[in-house]
């Protein structure tokens, strides 16, 4: 899997209590691309991290509906991807570059 491929895949790491509670079970959560298959996030983890991931379940969150001066909207909607790594494994997703 090329570079841009995995970026394109993976887009940030979602960042929630929830997401630092799975942290500690050593389960992490993305943001990843609308069309990303569970194959595609599995590869692109255990190339960018160089870890070995166990399972990868997917989730499509709807976006909020909200209203903005009186007009009915809502916001993007997102897929989010758990991705639960071997027993010894770590990805530090809080470190700045």
């Amino acid at each position: 899997m090329s570079n841009e491929r995995i970026l394109n895949t993976l887009r940030a790491p979602h960042i929630s209590e929830k997401a630092a509670r799975l942290a500690e079970s050593n389960q992490y959560v993305f943001v990843v691309a609308p069309v990303a298959t569970k194959a595609d996030v599995r590869a692109a983890v255990e190339q960018m991290f160089d870890v070995k991931v166990e399972q990868v379940n997917l989730v499509n969150t709807k976006g909020k509906a909200k209203s903005f001066r009186s007009r009915a909207g809502s916001r993007q909607g997102k897929r989010k991807a758990y991705v639960r790594l071997a027993d010894g494994q770590t990805i530090d997703v809080s470190a700045k570059a």
